[in-house]
Parts: structure tokens; sequence; C-alpha cells
């Protein structure tokens, strides 16, 4: 066949030697050769920047950061709080420092250590990975990055100097054994307590030095490498479980490289560090401010741990000078000025603290941590270990108008809805009885008995009901819109109105004080300001929310009025304020309670009870010489006469209340028929034993229109809605509050 009869544009036509071009989507792949001359382009360009970064960063002389500079802590009107920073070091050869500790410390920050090159850039790709799919942020340095950090370079998380970082440790790697390095890295790490340095941090977790530590604590101080003040659990008992955790990651780290057998790991137990001994500057309550605020910073992701350690700072924070005096004088006059120790033994265990917010601003305007930082190391503000008690009965009654909620028969709940008060009365489900039959104080039986008057008397038959009817979930949905931080576990069964949630007296006061503000939710602050070298620290927008309707917050305020006036925290008209709150016992008498506030300062007083040198609950029974210590004594009256001081020259405000409908006093009718309560049972005086009825037991009475008007409820409403406060004028109703602000 002749060469005229091939194809157009087949290889007959093609000139010699040459491909065909590319046609149609092929065009787009590029060839093997484009490839791997790009290939060998990047590979070049790494190459050439590997050259001149060596080359051009040298390593420096010993970073004169190492010795951080002071942070000063001030009020909120510009007087000195205190002053944090002097650096507590003790340098030691790593000959100095016992080998299972050396070991431990590989295992947690790496194993690789004696085997691999300074840097790791598959650990720096894993970390980075992790970091961008929100696994958590991750350094992926090694000992020997982390060494350049510390001594000759800073805490910065910029792009220039982690490579810096990564050239010096190149070069140090190269200059240095492996040993001066992991002795350096001991000597500049910090541990927490302001121990920089395993030789310090021995001292001041196990008053030993360094080289008689034995593998467990090796590995508690390995462990309080990850996060030195989140582990510390004398300071933060309630994080013990996660500190345990990461000890068994290091433990099982050194059984894994060969550095622990399998039968020493399993004879190990987790080591009880001694109590921190607080510089003589941190006496008082400055130390546990100091350590409050330092924790907002963190939790709020305002500065990290290690850029403050830098130091530098000013921090003025939001505590109040003349406040703060306020609430240790009322702590120290109410209570603590009455203990006798050597005489009882109850009073060797009692503990206070409390905390108190601005709810229009979330300003924390003072914090009583305990008698003294240096005496009693944890802050029993901001500790999160004890029961709430009943204090968080209102959270129950918020939610139940938030929802529009209604009891089994259909009936909404108000404050006036009637409810059976028998001790352990069963609670009733959609589906009949649930088998939870909670007793009330001291088993006392309480008849029909409306919310009202059962907020006043702490009635857990009443809640425990109130709180299936609303539905366990819907209540836990409001204490968070509240501001209950997530980190409080909250109860999802009827059992929450015993208040066995634990929470910190600062968590109650932030929800309280968004039932205070009308339930608009300004999330707290410690601080109003940070400058550095004369710039100012941006902080965070805070947004506030309404949490939850007006009507559900005002509609709760009015019930914890009349506890108030006439239920178990009476002691809170010392305040000589228009006052609402509630108290609250935890289980076996282990803390006392009073959530109460004003409209313009809401405050949470607890009084604990724990061993100083266990560190274990204890019951306040017998504490002063009284049989039992409960919410409506010494911490209501801690609460009034901090309250009146605090709040001293400032003119007394009404509270204006906008109420749920049905909220409001019904009209005085005839008293329903009564019967003699079961012999059994002993019911309190004024208490009337509810009538006999068909109606299965858990269930609610009917509306009747015999239904009393129970003594202790919500006043008639004044002008516009706004209830009347004691004969104090109201001047109406005022508007709801702007939305939409920023606080800084």
């Amino acid at each position: 066949m002749s060469s005229s009869n091939a194809s157009p544009g087949g290889w007959e036509n093609q000139p010699s030697g040459k491909k065909p071009k590319r046609t149609g989507a092929r065009r787009l792949i590029p060839s093997w050769r484009a490839v791997l001359g790009a290939f060998l382009l990047v590979v070049l360009a790494c190459a050439g920047a590997f050259i001149i970064g060596y080359q051009l960063v040298d390593i420096p002389k010993a970073n004169a950061g190492a010795v951080a500079q002071s942070n000063v802590y001030l009020y909120s009107d510009g007087t000195q709080l205190v002053r944090d920073g002097a650096v507590n070091r003790e340098n030691v050869g790593l000959d100095q420092v016992s080998e299972v500790a050396q070991h431990a410390t590989l295992a947690a920050e790496d194993r690789n250590f004696y085997h691999e090159s300074a840097v790791s850039p598959k650990a720096m790709l894993r970390a980075g990975w992790n970091t961008v799919t929100g696994k958590g942020k991750q350094s992926g340095s090694t000992i020997t990055q982390q060494y350049v950090k510390n001594y000759y370079l800073n805490q910065e998380q910029t792009a220039v100097r982690k490579a810096k970082e990564f050239f010096i440790a190149i070069k140090l790697d190269r200059e240095k054994t492996k040993e001066e390095i992991l002795e350096g890295y001991l000597n500049t790490s910090y541990y927490g307590r302001n121990a920089y340095g395993i030789q310090a941090a021995a001292q001041a977790y196990f008053g030993k030095d360094a080289d008689e530590l034995d593998a467990a604590e090796g590995a508690y101080l390995a462990t309080l490498l990850n996060a030195p003040s989140e582990y510390d659990i004398v300071a933060h008992p309630q994080n013990k479980a996660k500190a345990e955790a990461r000890w068994d990651y290091v433990l099982d780290g050194m059984v894994k490289e060969g550095w622990l057998s399998e039968g020493e790991r399993a004879g190990l137990q987790f080591p009880k560090p001694h109590k921190a001994k607080a510089a003589t500057g941190m006496s008082g309550q400055r130390g546990y401010l100091l350590e409050a605020v330092k924790d907002y910073l963190y939790e709020a992701k305002i500065l990290d741990e290690e850029t403050l350690r830098s130091g530098g700072y000013r921090i003025t924070t939001t505590i109040d000078r003349k406040k703060e005096k306020a609430f240790v004088k009322a702590a120290e006059e109410q209570l603590l000025d009455k203990l006798k120790p050597k005489v009882r033994k109850a009073d060797k265990y009692v503990r206070v603290g409390g905390a108190s917010i601005d709810p229009d601003t979330g300003k924390v305007v003072a914090m009583y941590g305990g008698v003294d930082f240096t005496k009693q190391f944890v802050n029993n503000a901001t500790r999160s270990d004890y029961q709430v008690g009943s204090t968080f009965k209102p959270f129950i009654f918020a939610s139940a108008v938030q929802n529009d909620s209604t009891t089994q028969s259909g009936r909404r709940i108000t404050p006036y809805t009637v409810y059976d008060g028998r001790n352990k009365r069963e609670v009733i489900g959609p589906d009949g009885p649930t088998g939870y039959a909670p007793a009330n104080e001291d088993d006392v039986s309480y008849g029909s008995i409306t919310a009202t008057n059962a907020m006043d008397k702490s009635v857990n038959s009443v809640y425990a009901q109130m709180a299936q009817d609303v539905g366990p979930g819907k209540v836990n949905d409001t204490v968070r819109a509240l501001g209950m931080p997530e980190k409080v576990k909250l109860v999802t069964s009827p059992a929450m109105a015993l208040g066995t949630m634990t929470a910190s007296p600062l968590d109650m006061a932030q929800a309280y004080a968004t039932l205070a503000n009308h339930g608009r939710y300004v999330p707290y602050t410690m601080v109003v300001k940070i400058t550095k070298n004369g710039q100012d620290v941006q902080l965070p927008t805070r947004r506030p929310t309404q949490a939850v309707h007006r009507e559900a917050a005002d509609t709760t305020t009015s019930i914890l009025r009349s506890v108030v006036r006439g239920g178990t925290a009476t002691a809170a008209q010392a305040a000589g304020r228009p006052a609402a709150g509630k108290t609250g016992t935890a289980e076996e008498d282990k803390a006392a309670w009073f959530a109460g506030y004003t409209p313009d300062l809401a405050t949470v007083v607890a009084v604990m009870g724990q061993d100083s040198q266990t560190g274990a609950q204890k019951k306040l029974y017998g504490t002063t010489g009284l049989a039992r210590v409960n919410g409506g004594g010494y911490p209501t009256q801690i609460w009034a006469q901090y309250t009146a001081d605090a709040l001293k020259g400032k003119p007394a405000k009404n509270f204006k209340l906008r109420l749920e409908p049905g909220a409001q006093a019904p009209p005085t009718t005839t008293a329903p028929p009564t019967t003699t309560a079961p012999p059994t049972i002993t019911a309190p005086p004024t208490i009337t034993a509810p009538p006999e009825s068909s109606e299965p037991p858990g269930t609610e009475e009917p509306p009747t229109s015999e239904e009393p008007s129970e003594p202790g409820g919500p006043t008639s409403p004044g002008e516009d809605g706004g209830t009347d406060d004691g004969g104090l004028p109201i001047g109406g109703l005022d508007g709801d509050p702007g939305g939409g602000d920023d606080f800084p």
C-alpha cells in the first residue's frame, strides 16, 4: 500500500523522529520530564534555603529572658495588688538528677532523644497536621528544640522564631553532647509553683533533691511539663484524673523503651505532692487572686502560660480593693474569729470561699479564697469539688418558666403551682413511678405546698418532681445558658434537685449574676487592661446574650425574694437592701452555701469542710459548737455583712421584675379542709398535712377554687408589672437591657 493511503495525522505524516503533539485534555497533564524538573527545582531551593539559613543563624548567647521579668498585677483602681515573677531556680548537673527522673522526662517529651537528630521533621509535620485538623495544638518539638526555645530564644509563636529554633538546634546538636543538652533542658523547664528546673521542682513538690526522686515522683514531674498549672493536683484537685492519665502515659512509655520493668511499673502508686509553700508576698488573699487571674488569662486564651512567664506585663484586674477588704472582714467576723481548732476538732476543717460579680458588666469585683494563701494553698473560690446543694433548685424553676413547662396533669408551673411535699414521695414520670423517692431535709413531710413555699423550705420532693416535669435535659440546657462552664459535669436525672452537682463559688456566681441581670448572660472577666512595654494587649470581646427570657429570670427572682423574706435565708435581710437568694447544704453537711444577689451585686459564699493534711472532705457537724452548719447560717451571714459593706454609700436599688402570667399572688380565699398527718410523720409547725386523696402518689393536687394564697410568695405586681420590694418606691418597669453591647 502506498504512503498516500495513510490516515491523516498518523505517524506516516509526522516528521521523522518526532512525537505527535499532545491534544485535548492530554495537554493539561504535565509530562514526566516537567514533574521531575519541578521536583528537582524544589529540592534545590530547599537545599539552598537550608544552607543559607544554617550559615546565617548562629548560636546566640543565653537569653536574658531565661530569668523572667516580673509581672505587675493591679487592683481596679490602679493600686498594686501583687508583683509576680521572681524566679526560683537551682541548676544541677545531670549526675544530680536520678536516672529514673531523666528517663521519665524522655518518656514524656522525646523518647527518641538519644538516637535521633535534634529536629524531627516527621513530628513537626504530624503536629502541624493535628493542629490544622482540630486534634489539638501540638509543638512537634524535640527536647533539643525546647531547650533552644527556653535558653536562647523566647516564647513567641512566630515563623521566624521557629526557623531560628530549627537551625540553632541542628548546630547545637553538633557542638554539644546529648547529656549536656538534656541537662540544660532539665534546668530551664518550668514545672509550676514558680519552680524553674527539676531541682527546684523536686523541692517544691516533694521536699527532696532531684537525685532522690523515684520513678513515680519523676513521672509526676514529667507530667507537669505538659501543663504545669493544670496538673498540680494540690491547687486543682478536680484535675487529678487528668494528671493520673498523663502519669500513666509517662510510665507506660518508660516500660516500652525498656527503662522500667513491667513488675516495677505495676508496683507504683500515684505520688502525693506536698502542699505548696507560697512566697511571703503571696500572703493573705493576694496569692489566691493572682492564681485566679492567671487561670482566667489561660482559659480565655488571652496569654498562655509560657508567654506570661516571659514577664513584663502590667495587668489591671477587675478586683475592687474596698470590696475585697469587705469580703475578708465579713468572713473573719462572722465565722473565722469564732473558730477554736484547739478546743473543737471540727473547727480545724473549716474553709470559706466566695466570689462576687457585677451582673451588669460581668466583672469579678471581689473573691475570698481562704484564710491565707501561704497556709491554705487551694483557692476555695475557684475549686469545684463540693456539691452545691439546694442552690441548684432555682435553675429548675427558671427552666420551667423558660420552657413553659407543665406538671404531669397539665398545669402550668408558676410560683403558685401546688405540689405534694411529702417526705420520700416517689417522683412520677410520663410512664408512671420512676423508683426515685428523695428525702426532705430532716425527713420532714410537707403537705400541699406551692413552688414558692417549697423553695423557701428547700423541699427536695417538690423540686425533684419539678425537674422531672420540665425534663432534666432542658434544665441542663438552661444551666449552661446561664453561664455554667462545660467543665462542670451536670446531673441528668431528677436527683439534680438535691444539688449533687459540684461547682465552684465563682461558677455559681456567674449563673446567679445572669438571673440578677434579667436573664442576660455576660461572661465574667477578671481583667480590664493589659500592657507590655507600653503597648496594649488585645482582650477578647465578650458578647452578652439573652440566656433565658426576662420573665423566666425575673419570676425566679421573685420566689428567691421570698426565701430572703421568710424562708431559710432571712439572715440576708441584714444587708439592708432588697435581696434574693437561695441556701444550700451538701450531702452529709460537708458544705453549706448561700447564693444571693441585689440588683447590682451577685455573690456566692460557701463554707466547706476539709482535712488540711489528707485533703479529704469533712462533715461540718459541731463547727463552732453548733450541731449543724447550714446555708442559712454562716454563709448567709457572711454574705449579708459583705454586701452591706460592699455597697455602703450606694443608693439601694429595687428589683424591677417582669413576671410570667400566673406569677402574681392569687386572691385570698378560704383554705381547703385539712387532715392530721399520719402518726409516723411529724409535720412542722404551721404546716398542715395534705388531705387524703384518691390521686396516685406523686401527683400534685388539681386546681381548685379554694387553693390558698401561701404566705411568703411573690408580692402583688407593682407599677407596670414591677414588684414592690419592701415598700420602697418602684418607679415603673425598666426596659429590657440593651442588646448587642460588647464588653472588653
